[in-house]
């Protein structure tokens, strides 16, 4: 065989015609190594925000609730906004598949952090390696999922609701176990096991990395190597800057949440501008852009309630839900597992659907209409318990409504990773997908922020009002799909 042979077999997708559930096989490491840093994330985050406002007496740090709520959410949606820095280094200098590997080995960092480290050292060592490495992973992951796919393959949105089966398996599990560890060990135990389930997902993507379609490892824009040194001193400048920020408290723990809002909110202008004025775009690739833009005001839209799973209705959880299951009262993150059980029965009906009706599925602006729209509902049945005391709301309750949650979350955010994926120009494969991942960073810090308004005082217009503005919003998106869906190009 010619080394010209060679070259061309080397630089086509490995395994094309063999299959995992129907989907192209490299599916299965992606989902493998996606599914482990759900379990870790979602265990550590079970019981992040009980950790921060828990008394000592408890095993916390005894943070008031507000300003821990704050942080979670500020946390959260500095994962999504360190997609950015991910989506960068893969587009511009190490291709997606280095990046996500060396993102995993961040992420199992943080945990270690968090489980060894003492105090507020710990979180903050922990929680800022945990979403640097967090948002590496998330954007290149699904951009390597949405390599195995050509632009009009019918199969995508439902490979992609197999890739969400993984991250709910991890979502399922990593809550229970990391809760009952929390309960009977103490926190940092809790925290140990994510770093255990890390390192399971990256033994496992390692043997299946060599799997991966060579576009995987393509560097799509390579940056040039004169420049380096430039970006070098204006990291550096940056990382200073914000430890000046903080050491002048002008960055502190109640005001973060606004401040990772302002943050997206600018890098989200900027990253739009960007990319429309690039030259490397084509006017089909611009016209994509732009009906992107309405998708992600409503994908923000739709992330600041669901998100408050992990603020509001986790707080919810400990002072409102009857936790009791036959005489023992469960760990609080246990309710963290209600929704991944969902997604997990119903996200291969969904793949089904979508698969079944091909073509003629509704288009994508009104799945994320629809899903916004039945976010909102979600929050107008916790006004059937509004007002209620301590242990007042039942456990069946909150499974119906996290039920409403899961059915909302599959119409919009399987359907969000394509379309990032299906709407994004060559030249900014991982950068566009990072784009969609801002939207969830703006709408999770929101939830942190949100969070500061409730009070069961105050809960039946909390829920009333923001159900509502959710709902206004998924209408609207309705009503101008058609236009959307002409400035898509032929992408549906």
């Amino acid at each position: 065989m010619s080394n010209a042979t060679t070259r061309e077999k080397e630089s086509q997708p490995p395994e094309k015609g063999r299959t995992f559930f129907g989907q192209p096989r490299p599916l299965a490491s992606i989902f493998g190594v996606e599914m482990w840093e759900r379990f870790s994330f979602y265990g550590m985050q079970g019981i992040l925000l009980i950790y921060l406002y828990y008394s000592a007496a408890r095993g916390g740090l005894g943070i008031d609730q507000a300003t821990a709520a704050g942080i979670v959410g500020a946390y959260g949606g500095a994962v999504y906004l360190s997609t950015i820095v991910g989506a960068w280094l893969a587009d511009r200098m190490f291709g997606s598949e280095q990046v996500l590997f060396w993102s995993a080995v961040v992420i199992m960092a943080g945990h270690l952090a968090l489980a060894l480290l003492p105090g507020v050292s710990g979180v903050i060592a922990g929680l800022l390696f945990v979403a640097l490495g967090s948002g590496g992973l998330k954007a290149n992951a699904t951009r390597i999922v949405g390599s195995l796919y050509d632009e009009h393959d019918s199969r995508r949105d439902a490979g992609f609701s197999i890739f969400y089966l993984g991250i709910n398996l991890g979502a399922f599990l990593g809550p229970l176990l990391t809760g009952l560890l929390q309960t009977t060990l103490g926190f940092h135990w809790g925290f140990a096991l994510a770093a255990v389930g890390m390192a399971i997902g990256l033994i496992q993507y390692s043997f299946g990395r060599k799997r991966l379609p060579a576009e995987a490892r393509e560097v799509p824009n390579p940056l040039p190597a004169s420049r380096r040194p430039l970006l070098i001193v204006i990291a550096l400048v940056g990382v200073a800057l914000v430890v000046v920020l903080v050491l002048l408290r002008v960055i502190t723990a109640q005001n973060l949440a606004l401040i990772v809002i302002g943050l997206v909110i600018v890098a989200a202008i900027a990253y739009f501008a960007v990319i429309l004025s690039s030259k490397l775009l084509s006017a089909v690739e611009r016209s994509r852009i732009i009906a992107f833009i309405p998708l992600f005001i409503t994908n923000a839209a739709f992330w600041s309630l669901y998100q408050q799973q992990f603020t509001v209705v986790t707080i919810y959880s400990d002072e409102r839900l009857d936790r009791n299951l036959f005489g023992w009262e469960f760990p609080v993150s246990w309710v963290q597992s209600i929704n991944p059980i969902f997604i997990i029965i119903l996200s291969g009906v969904f793949a089904a659907i979508w698969t079944k009706w091909g073509d003629k599925q509704p288009s994508t602006p009104l799945k994320f209409a629809a899903g916004t729209v039945v976010m909102g509902l979600a929050f107008f049945l916790f006004l059937f318990w509004a007002g209620g005391g301590k242990n007042s709301t039942p456990l069946l309750a909150m499974v119906g409504i996290l039920l409403v949650f899961t059915i909302a979350e599959l119409l919009i955010s399987p359907v969000g990773l394509s379309a990032s994926t299906k709407l994004a120009p060559h030249a900014f494969e991982a950068q566009m997908v990072a784009l969609y991942f801002l939207s969830v960073a703006l709408g999770t810090a929101m939830a942190g922020q949100l969070a500061k308004l409730y009070t069961p005082e105050t809960e039946g217009v909390y829920f009333g009002i923001i159900g509502g503005v959710a709902v206004a919003i998924g209408v609207v998106l309705a009503l101008i799909s058609p236009w959307v869906l002409r400035m898509m190009r032929g992408v549906r």
